[in-house]
């Protein structure tokens, strides 16, 4: 049954379209036609438009009143999003937007890795998208240099990381002369004239993110703060915009401390299952030198991923999930960037590209082991990521395109991706020590950067007492949290010194998405229904985590 649409839905609905306008790339992301030849403006100019649109629009969401219990979710949600991004703007943090992972130096980049690619219209479409690379970084780094006059540049760190992403994109390999030089379309080679144009337009990518390399070594590198802790002030904004929800910093770390500590203590006792009496770092020997949880090459790894996570959808659906037939489509990729990290694209709004698991391989890593990331598979894929996300996009009866495609929480979206981790283990998918000691692994690397994160940025005492947090000591302290290599846990706390609140929400949204669960539990005793609470939950989409505790417990 379809819910008829409300006021509140339809004022939602115009703002999707809007963002479309606004975001070529999201409208990428999300399937919507529209924009495809084109890409986002950073520029001061578009920062002050958004700014004004969200003012205008929370205004008039205050005067719609809810008609129902979905209706009251949307306002809810869609308010605290809007004043987020009002605060934010007024904070002026997008004149400071630079680091490693998840800002306009990437995502003008990334989307590239989502554009459709079938017909010779796509590749056309895509050499004027590559031709307005320059314009968009001209708009960004305009943005950039208002920091520069405030004063409030980024960090000296992130700037330095982000010129050898650009030199990456710029040498003679890089990505948008790879990527025009193999343009081709499904029914086979592009006509001469759009060949030409297409790798034009490569040439063109290049040269504008040669420009901004300029830009980055010249202008704002000179000017950048030498400070890495972004303050408790902005950290709480950061913190609010990555939850949904307000907490009590001083008291989450030393929570984070203590579950450091309790994960810690699980893992050493699952580490002498893999051999009687040894530490964890014996345990972790003993599995690396196993050659039947060895993947050799990225094509094994995609293979093995691939299996791993049809196996899941398999077995989960209609019996811990109601999974819909086009959920159980889950594509496994190697992405075409170096830079690190694992992440999930969501499916298009008719699920035409399906949803992906993308892994990010740095340069020189060619070995990987099953007993590291059986549990990033159900981080990404079911039950984690794809789940949640093609669950929302596929609720069309409920709830409107916002809720669908545009609202996204990491400490909600992220938070569940911890939570379905340490549920596979409760459901017994982890059984096995080595994939047991894996996903504990992986809570305790969430749990440390809780502690590393907000030690940092709130000037927090180090734990040894001697002066506070800074770069070399929190980088021993993740050397001494988590088994990767050099170069992941390099790049890990580099994220976390530049993308200030995003990190500790994995375990913190983990944190209240079981509080809220076992206080339901609590309520309903031997009624209290898990599947029900999954598809009640996940039904709502991505919403902030104060709205989902408001909606689920009252």
């Amino acid at each position: 049954m379809t819910r008829t649409p409300t006021k509140i839905d339809e004022l939602a609905e115009g703002w999707v379209v809007k963002i479309a306008e606004l975001s070529p790339s999201f409208a990428t992301y999300a399937g919507i036609a529209g924009g495809e030849d084109k890409l986002d403006d950073a520029s001061p100019e578009a920062e002050a438009e958004g700014y004004r649109l969200q003012k205008d629009l929370l205004a008039k969401l205050n005067e719609l009143s809810p008609v129902d219990k979905v209706d009251e979710i949307t306002k809810d949600a869609l308010a605290a999003s809007l004043e987020l991004g009002i605060e934010s703007y007024e904070a002026g943090l997008y004149h400071r937007d630079l680091n490693v992972i998840a800002s306009p130096a990437q995502g003008i980049r990334d989307i590239f890795d989502l554009s459709p690619t079938a017909t010779e219209n796509d590749w056309s479409n895509l050499a004027k998208r590559m031709k307005a690379v320059e314009g968009a970084l001209d708009g960004y780094m305009a943005s950039l240099r208002e920091g520069i006059a405030a004063k409030d540049a980024p960090a000296r760190r992130q700037v330095e990381q982000i010129i050898t992403q650009v030199e990456q994109i710029t040498n003679e390999n890089g990505f948008f002369i790879k990527f025009a030089g193999a343009a081709k379309a499904e029914n086979g080679e592009l006509s001469a004239a759009l060949k030409s144009e297409v790798e034009a337009a490569g040439r063109a990518a290049t040269e504008g993110y040669a420009k901004f390399g300029e830009f980055l070594k010249n202008e704002l590198l000179p000017n950048a703060s030498a400070q890495d802790a972004i303050g408790r002030e902005r950290y709480a904004l950061h913190s609010r915009k990555f939850l949904g929800a307000k907490i009590d910093l001083d008291e989450t770390y030393e929570w984070g401390r203590e579950e450091l500590a309790r994960v810690t203590a699980e893992q050493e006792a699952v580490a002498k299952q893999i051999k009687p009496g040894a530490t964890v770092a014996e345990a972790i020997e003993a599995l690396d030198n196993d050659p039947s949880r060895k993947l050799h090459g990225t094509e094994e790894l995609q293979r093995w991923m691939q299996k791993l996570s049809d196996t899941a959808i398999e077995k989960l659906a209609g019996t811990h999930f109601d999974i819909a037939e086009p959920l159980k489509t889950l594509e496994c990729m190697i992405a075409p960037t170096q830079h690190g990290g694992i992440y999930y694209t969501g499916p298009t709004d008719d699920f035409s590209r399906p949803g992906r698991m993308w892994w990010s391989v740095p340069v020189g890593v060619t070995e990987f082991d099953t007993w590291r990331e059986t549990t990033t598979v159900y981080h990404e894929g079911v039950p984690g990521h794809h789940l949640q996300i093609a669950q929302q996009v596929y609720n069309r009866a409920e709830l409107n395109s916002w809720r669908r495609l545009a609202s996204w929480c990491s400490g909600h979206g992220e938070g569940w991706a911890l939570y379905a981790e340490r549920l596979m283990a409760d459901l017994g998918f982890l059984d096995d020590p080595g994939d047991r000691l894996g996903m504990l692994d992986g809570q305790r690397m969430r749990a440390a950067r809780v502690v590393l994160d907000l030690g940092v940025h709130l000037g927090k005492p180090k734990l040894d007492g001697t002066g506070v947090w800074d770069f070399d000591y929190a980088l021993n302290f993740m050397r001494s949290n988590v088994n990767m290599s050099d170069q992941f846990v390099n790049f890990e706390v580099n994220r976390y010194f530049g993308w200030p609140g995003q990190a500790p929400s994995y375990k913190i949204g983990q944190r209240i998405w079981e509080q809220i669960r076992d206080e339901l539990k609590s309520r309903e005793g031997d009624a209290f229904d898990l599947k029900a609470f999954h598809r009640d939950a996940l039904n709502m989409g991505a919403v902030g985590l104060d709205t989902l505790r408001k909606a689920l417990l009252g």
